[in-house]
């Protein structure tokens, strides 16, 4: 490995924002700053909800010039979204945003070809209506698809635009719905059986392949002096966090925090039985040939709609009015796609306590205590079931992501376990995303190695379990009662 420390661009797409972080890596050097944050605002047009690729490119380009020189650039961001490019290369209008409503019924369209225990067995993808697979249905006799001649990942459409390379990220193709995790290739007789031409997919990349270098142009534009090449880092942005998780020992689980919860464990093979299924875990590929097993719930999407319909109020002050509201006095099933769309979250929230006979949360204190206490309960059946699923206990919870920061939910995260819980780093996107572009270029070796550097670098918080979780079983009784 190299002694030198190596300065890289993390650029990290999601869902409500995106950033580029400038990190330094070398051996005992683990550093990262924040060059640029931008906006991520979804724009409802006459057809529906669209990602504003433009708004994102241009912010992409701010934070490459204000990160100045660099070794390499990588991005990731939030899977199972794309761009279809016609046969000039130019993109067909902007992507739709998995939030719109074009999938409903789509699912039950696609199991009527290829029955879902037979879905799962090909991919050991989770049954989400947001599933590429099921976009692609959606949108099959649409003008676009007519003139495709390419389809791109989120990240892997931004990282051709910056270099005129095209490409499919492993780890974000895992989340298509048309990927066999147990090949680590694409499902070739699912695609036949369901008319998915995979022709339409950019070769398939590795973590760490070089992804091309920045076109002359885009050089230009953000005051570049040389070639800067660009690598295909783990891009569905839950595989450059998990790969950041800082877990000195096998027995973890993760929780990657933000506007999804993904709670799960890393394993060495999928598990694709008919019992995961019914649980809806999902087998999606991570670093290192090893697979990411998890449940995604609903996560801080659920508190940010609320926050915004409130006006935006100082959220630490929230927590703080929440933390006397008293604990399990009404808990939502934060798994539920009920609470998949935007607006009236504090309404919908209160109507399904009241439709389940709980107390009706009011108050923005009440109500956001209402919503952490079911993301901690949440949090503790997926690790509970991913556990048992997978027949891999654990000891300690990692929680990563922009949930790290929130205390009370880490507190009341480990004592819903009954296991301690270590939270941060915050940007695990970003470290991931940067050390696997120092893995490309040897700077630091396996996941291990990242994850050692990690522990020794960043400041993480340790919470210890308070009382026996006799009130979460409860809760959870109640809540799958009802």
């Amino acid at each position: 490995m190299s002694a030198a420390v190596k300065s890289y661009a993390a650029v990290d797409l999601g869902a409500s924002s995106g950033r580029v972080m400038a990190g330094r890596v070398g051996p005992g050097t683990l550093e990262l700053t924040e060059a640029h944050r931008f906006p991520n605002r979804p724009v409802r047009l006459p057809e529906g909800l669209r990602w504003d690729m433009l708004g994102l490119y241009t912010g992409v380009l701010d934070g490459l010039r204000a990160a100045g020189g660099v070794d390499s650039v990588g991005i990731d961001g939030w899977a199972v979204d794309y761009g279809l490019l016609d046969a000039d290369g130019a993109l067909l209008g902007n992507p739709v945003h998995y939030r719109d409503p074009r999938t409903e019924g789509i699912a039950e369209a696609v199991r009527a070809t290829v029955p879902a225990d037979e879905l799962y067995a090909a991919t050991g993808l989770q049954d989400a209506p947001f599933n590429t697979l099921y976009q692609l249905e959606a949108a099959r006799t649409s003008a676009q698809a007519t003139y495709a001649e390419r389809l791109l990942l989120v990240p892997d459409l931004i990282t051709y635009w910056l270099t005129g390379e095209q490409g499919t990220e492993l780890t974000n193709a895992s989340t298509t719905g048309l990927i066999d995790p147990v090949t680590r290739d694409w499902s070739y007789g699912l695609a036949r059986r369901l008319g998915v031409d995979l022709s339409l997919f950019a070769p398939l990349r590795q973590p760490g392949d070089p992804a091309g270098v920045l076109r002359p142009e885009v050089r230009e534009l953000i005051g570049a002096a040389g070639p800067v090449p660009v690598t295909a880092v783990a891009s569905h942005d839950t595989a450059s966090a998990v790969a950041a998780v800082p877990a000195t020992k096998e027995r973890f689980a993760y929780i990657c925090t933000g506007t999804w919860s993904l709670a799960g464990l890393e394993l060495d093979a999928p598990v694709l039985t008919e019992e995961s299924r019914t649980a809806n875990f999902t087998n999606e590929l991570g670093l290192d040939g090893t697979v990411r097993y998890l449940r995604n719930i609903t996560g801080l999407w659920l508190l940010q709609e609320c926050v915004r319909a409130w006006g935006d109020p100082d959220l630490g002050e929230l927590l703080r009015a929440a933390e006397g509201v008293p604990a399990l006095r009404s808990v939502v099933d934060a798994c539920d796609t009920a609470f998949l769309a935007p607006g009236r979250m504090p309404e919908r929230i209160a109507e399904a306590c009241r439709a389940s006979g709980q107390p009706v949360p009011g108050s923005p204190a009440e109500i956001t205590r209402c919503v952490l206490d079911s993301l901690a309960l949440a949090h503790r059946r997926a690790i509970e079931d991913a556990q048992r699923l997978a027949g891999h206990p654990v000891d300690v919870v990692h929680v990563v992501g922009g949930g790290a920061r929130n205390a009370l939910l880490c507190r009341l995260t480990a004592d819903a376990c009954g296991l301690p819980v270590v939270a941060g780093p915050a940007e695990a996107a970003a470290f991931g995303n940067v050390l696997v572009q120092a893995q490309a270029q040897r700077v630091v070796g396996d996941r291990w190695h990242m994850r050692d550097l990690l522990t020794r670098t960043q400041p993480l918080t340790r919470y210890e379990p308070q009382g026996d979780t006799a009130p979460w079983r409860a809760a959870e009784v109640r809540l799958a009662w009802r």
